[in-house]
């Protein structure tokens, strides 16, 4: 009895006097989660919590959705395809939301990895091909691929997208990333028939100065200032970065407080200087163009660093300060940027090439030319959410002809996209995780994982991880989206 009194009295003694053992480290959440819990302030933007699960479950399937991206097909996706369907379907004509308030939370997500008193947003427009006739917004336009000396027409949408630029490239070797925060539906005004009236025409003539592109950008640059100062961001400046299109008299004369353009120029604009001192004029009579100032031996060609292409590379660059355009921005000083044309090769051992020449225009008289150059470079980054959103999601495919719906659906699949993007950065940062299936051969040296790599890896979370999203009234299996696809 005394052996066995001394045991316990040493093991109590153990007990008290061991060491705690370590807590296990917390797995790193996936993607899925991630992608959950950026949406998760969606909440805020619906009235009823079942029209915000409804929607969280169709942007959740129009990424997982395989095939053509109907949204028959979406719905069959989710598991939901021998329920009443009707409800899917006024979520977008009926439930009131407002589709600029889902990229809310993108817009805060993203402004994380945005350091600096700079912040880049490219903005572009773009078009989803439609075939139904019965749609009120579609209209012919100008195919963007068709080539120069033949102009094609498509029956399509026109939408405006804005993309904030992240730098990632200020931290490591990896290239700018590209986060849409702002779809809206820019369409054109439909010309009046041949019997119309004569009151119908003059209407049509003012509505076309109203409603153009240009006017419309303007709207979209205040109302994204706006969110910035929502967002927590109102001592940042905005840099918008556009294309020649948005170069011209109504932009620049609309442009609002605390915020710059950066827009590429025509090589033939009429630039000057201001008149010297004591003369009536305020134009200077001397005018030059861009290309001018390309050829002017007298204007020193500089370089800088830009990281472009995987790499930073040396760009080649003329800036003329203090620049007048008095076609375009009547007396409003400009800042004139001539980037050299790049060399290239198509083949390791090819001859070089010579991309042609840029000139660029900007608001900015002041700061940081590498910036605003590299602001401009990591604008194609807008062209690759595009490329994304049409080929790899599908957007515009969603078979719809109700005016309310229409500009809603599209604007709910990019915003899942954006915050997809958003959730692999949280999840691995901005190169692949080991999540990740092994690369090809052929993209061995891609950094960063497609918006391919993602889908494919949310579409294997979502099956082995049902119980996340169940409350969403997901029923998902595997035989369930191929059957989709196939239907």
């Amino acid at each position: 009895m005394e052996f066995l009194f001394l045991r316990w009295i040493s093991f109590i003694y153990m007990e008290e006097n061991r060491m705690p053992l370590p807590h296990p480290p917390s797995p790193s959440p996936t993607l899925l989660e991630c992608w959950l819990e950026i949406v998760g302030p969606w909440r805020v933007a619906f009235a009823q919590h079942r029209t915000f699960s409804r929607a969280v479950r169709q942007a959740l399937g129009s990424l997982l959705c395989l095939g053509r991206s109907t949204l028959s097909r979406i719905i069959w996706t989710t598991g939901r395809e021998q329920s009443s369907w009707s409800a899917e379907y006024f979520l977008h004509s009926r439930a009131s939301w407002d589709p600029h308030a889902l990229f809310d939370p993108m817009l805060r997500e993203a402004l994380r990895y945005c350091p600096g008193r700079l912040v880049a947003v490219a903005v572009d427009d773009t078009r989803l091909k439609k075939t139904g006739r019965s749609i009120p917004q579609a209209q012919y336009h100008r195919d963007p691929l068709s080539p120069p000396f033949h102009v094609n027409l498509i029956w399509a949408l026109r939408f405006l997208q804005a993309s904030v630029l992240l730098p990632l490239h200020r931290s490591g070797p990896w290239p700018a990333r590209g986060i849409p925060i702002r779809l809206e539906e820019v369409s054109t005004v439909k010309k009046p028939g041949r019997r119309a009236s004569e009151e119908a025409w003059n209407l049509y003539k003012q509505e076309i100065k109203q409603r153009n592109l240009s006017r419309r950008f303007v709207q979209s640059m205040a109302e994204l200032r706006y969110s910035f100062d929502r967002a927590g961001a109102g001592r940042k400046l905005l840099v918008i970065v556009g294309d020649g299109s948005f170069c011209n008299r109504t932009v620049l004369s609309g442009i609002p407080a605390r915020v710059v353009l950066v827009a590429r120029t025509r090589k033939d604009a009429s630039l000057c200087f201001r008149a010297p001192a004591g003369d009536r004029r305020f134009y200077a009579k001397d005018k030059f163009t861009p290309d001018q100032v390309r050829l002017d031996e007298n204007v020193a060609w500089r370089k800088t660093k830009i990281f472009y292409g995987g790499k930073r590379r040396t760009v080649r660059y003329k800036e003329v300060t203090g620049v007048l355009w008095q076609g375009g921005a009547r007396q409003r000083l400009l800042r004139l940027f001539v980037i050299a044309a790049t060399p290239h090769r198509k083949g390791r051992n090819g001859k070089f090439h010579y991309h042609n020449p840029a000139f660029l225009l900007t608001t900015m008289l002041e700061g940081s030319t590498r910036q605003l150059l590299q602001m401009y470079f990591d604008r194609w980054q807008i062209e690759v959410n595009h490329r994304d959103e049409k080929d790899t999601l599908g957007v515009g495919q969603a078979q719809m002809w109700n005016p309310v719906s229409v500009p809603r659906q599209p604007a709910l699949v990019v915003a899942a996209y954006s915050a997809l993007l958003l959730a692999a950065l949280k999840a691995f940062g901005p190169t692949r995780g080991e999540a990740f299936a092994a690369l090809p051969r052929w993209r061995s040296g891609a950094k960063r994982p497609s918006c391919l790599d993602l889908i494919t890896l949310l579409r294997k979370e979502a099956q082995q991880n049902p119980q996340l999203i169940q409350n969403l009234g997901f029923q998902i299996s595997s035989p369930q989206i191929i059957a989709a696809a196939a239907a």
